[in-house]
């Protein structure tokens, strides 16, 4: 029976974003944890747990003591002696971002070695997220294993929710990774989908495209599209969803995966797919007004309710 908390899986990695001069600012950000993020902040008093691999180095240790610090437990993940996290830096040009990555060797790369530890981290849970960057960086056998895991948590009650997040350079192959997503999407309950990354990956034409095919697979699909409305597929129905328009946006980079979360927490909190899309909209817009991938809590509350 699954309870009242919200379990997110993937990589969190070091973020370096550019400031002023040669100086950088580090955080900590990834996709599924910038969704964890907004989720956890706009969901009250649930559980909250990012489910992971960590290494032994203090930039780990400091990873799970920000968590911490920010009411995010760990579960059952398991510490690879000797691991380390990804490191990701962000340039930007204007408010859009372009990213270098240093992930080969990721501790996050072994999040699904110990089956045991993974099923634990998803039990009671009434919410599990994952993304097509989580699959990416998981070997085919591990693919497996985390998918096994996450329909044993569907079978127990849990809602799962999954963005394909197609980003071409993790993936061997376009085959591969249609596959691999078809794969996620049979275990799926809400799939948040972005149009770009469907036209990329399976040649959709239009988002309504997306929004049909992926409809026949999950009961509620919501397409993203930027500034463009937002497509809600239900009960065999399309519903486009008007995006809130930001003049000067500051910085794009977080703001799908906060969409992401601030949908899911409208849904937890009983809200029609409507009215979710609307809350996650207002959320989006809030982000892309801060810089950095993590916005403060007020901040996507305020935009949430408002």
């Amino acid at each position: 029976m699954a309870t009242d908390g919200v379990a997110s899986i993937g990589e969190c990695m070091l973020e370096l974003s550019g400031q002023a001069g040669p100086n950088w600012r580090m955080g900590f950000a990834g996709d599924t944890f910038n969704t964890l993020w907004a989720l956890h902040a706009l969901s009250g008093e649930r559980p909250a747990t990012y489910v992971s691999a960590f290494g032994d180095d203090p930039f780990s240790q400091g990873q799970i003591s920000f968590f911490a610090e920010n009411g995010i437990g760990v579960g059952a993940s398991p510490v690879i002696p000797g691991a380390r996290p990804g490191l990701y830096a962000i340039t930007l040009t204007g408010a859009e971002r372009a990213f270098t990555y240093w992930r080969s060797d990721a501790a996050a790369k072994r999040l699904a070695s110990d089956p045991a530890a993974l099923a634990k981290s998803l039990e009671n849970q009434a919410l599990v997220y994952f993304s097509g960057i989580t699959l990416a960086i998981l070997d085919a056998a591990a693919r497996k294993t985390l998918l096994v895991a996450v329909a044993k948590a569907r079978a127990a009650g849990s809602r799962i929710a999954f963005d394909p997040n197609y980003r071409p350079r993790l993936w061997q192959s376009r085959d591969e990774a249609q596959a691999a997503i078809l794969d996620a999407l049979a275990v799926t309950d809400i799939a948040l989908p972005t149009f770009p990354d469907e036209q990329m990956l399976f040649g959709d034409t239009a988002p309504q495209v997306t929004a049909e095919r992926m409809g026949k697979l999950v009961g509620e699909v919501i397409v993203k599209n930027g500034e463009e409305p937002a497509l809600i597929a239900t009960g065999g129905t399309l519903q486009p969803v008007p995006a809130q328009h930001v003049a000067t946006p500051v910085d794009t980079t977080g703001a799908g995966d906060s969409f992401n979360g601030g949908y899911l927490a409208a849904r937890l909190a009983g809200h029609a797919p409507a009215e979710a899309v609307q809350r996650a909209h207002r959320v989006a817009a809030a982000v892309v007004q801060v810089r950095g991938a993590l916005a403060p809590f007020e901040v996507l509350r305020t935009a949430f309710d408002s």
